[in-house]
């Protein structure tokens, strides 16, 4: 008796392999999405004075104003672009939280430096917006001005109806009062008898804005205001090409080079995307590779079948398929010589003349004795004895069904 080998039927279902795997891709996806872009979701828009917040004395005001005028822009998280950068940078600076890093800080040539003047609360019931604001002491502001290695006093005056500037006079209207520096190490541009209002250290470059509602939302309220920010900027900035860049390092919008965002970015998106398809056509090859799993069998399989392919594994082995050739002749003919009822006491030259008289083969037209012909010795390869073996076979088919009506 021969032991047939079964498989057990599939655990799951194609559709239930097919959502499971959809939702593993949607997960990794998804968690590489969050780990590389996390602090891009987060909401920037925070009340305070830096250049994401759109309260009375954030700087997002400006940012929008420029882009809308067509300048080249930026929000820089980037603690690198601090230390070099290309373009006018621009530093909103706060009375908290940023005198270690401002005494840190090497100013740079090209940068612009709005002094804070506003101190508060966030509004809890919403955080973009500011409440109780009131006047920062200027102690506070004078420290910051240490922390830059500046000497300097702040003080505060009743608004004059006219300031001179490079572009004319202007009506500037601040909140409550005008806020100055006085300073020996600084240069005034922007004048008036108390102090100045715009200066430059020293010839370096490095430009002071000593009142931010020159150039805050709440202040960009007032035309004349937004007039002298837009001139003021024009005349720091070398050529039209140059990038404006405000920095959102110093109050903690810090963003480190992201490897995952890099490489979906020029010039790794090509090796990117080619390692992706590759992991596709990696996943596709192990979802159809593997079958239902195949069910314990014995060592050494029983039955005709089993003893037939243990023989067929020794011939080859022995490398002698092309001596089987006048064997499986012989075998053929007296098969046949049975199935056909001839007289057992024929030779094997009576029995080819008896084939022979049985008609040839319909395909190629050869009779049993061209065929046998071909068979009398060793084949001159495997190939060449499946050839002329397939020719007996068909030969023998033929017969058959021509003259018993044997399908066999």
């Amino acid at each position: 008796m021969s032991e047939t080998t079964q498989t057990s039927a599939a655990p799951f279902a194609a559709r239930t392999v097919a959502i499971l795997i959809a939702v593993a891709v949607f997960s990794f996806g998804a968690i590489m999405v969050l780990a590389g872009w996390s602090p891009e979701l987060r909401d920037r828009d925070r009340a305070g004075d830096h250049p994401f917040s759109t309260s009375a004395i954030g700087y997002n005001g400006i940012v929008q104003l420029l882009e809308a005028q067509g300048y080249p822009v930026e929000i820089s998280r980037f603690k690198s672009n601090l230390d070099s950068h290309y373009g006018l940078m621009v530093l909103t600076l706060s009375t908290r939280g940023m005198r270690k890093s401002l005494e840190e800080y090497d100013l740079q040539s090209d940068t612009l430096i709005i002094l804070p003047k506003w101190s508060g609360m966030v509004d809890w019931t919403n955080p973009s917006r500011m409440k109780d604001t009131d006047l920062a002491t200027r102690s506070s502001i004078t420290s910051v001005l240490e922390a830059l290695g500046i000497e300097g006093d702040v003080v505060r005056t009743d608004v004059p109806d006219q300031v001179t500037t490079p572009f004319g006079r202007m009506a500037l209207q601040p909140d409550l009062q005008l806020q100055l520096i006085q300073s020996e190490e600084l240069t005034p541009i922007v004048n008036t008898r108390d102090g100045a209002l715009l200066s430059e250290l020293s010839g370096r470059g490095i430009y002071i804005l000593s009142d931010p509602d020159m150039i805050n939302t709440f202040g960009l309220a007032e035309r004349e205001n937004a007039r002298f920010a837009m001139q003021m900027i024009n005349m720091i900035r070398y050529d039209a090409d140059e990038p404006i860049i405000f920095d959102a390092t110093l109050h903690g919008f810090t963003r480190s080079e992201n490897l995952l965002q890099m490489m979906f970015d020029v010039p790794f998106l090509g090796v990117t995307l080619v390692a992706l398809a590759a992991a596709l056509l990696l996943g596709w090859a192990a979802s159809i590779r593997f079958g239902p799993p195949a069910r314990e069998t014995r060592a050494i399989a029983l039955g005709k079948q089993a003893l037939a392919d243990n023989s067929a594994g020794l011939v080859s082995m022995a490398r002698r398929e092309t001596r089987m050739a006048p064997g499986y002749l012989s075998l053929i003919r007296r098969r046949l010589a049975r199935q056909i009822g001839a007289p057992r006491n024929l030779t094997e030259a009576q029995l080819s003349e008896l084939f022979d008289r049985l008609g040839p083969e319909d395909v190629s037209g050869k009779t049993f004795s061209q065929i046998e012909a071909g068979l009398r010795g060793p084949a001159a390869s495997r190939e060449d004895l499946m050839h002329k073996a397939r020719d007996l076979w068909r030969w023998r088919r033929d017969i058959l069904r021509r003259s018993m009506n044997d399908p066999s």
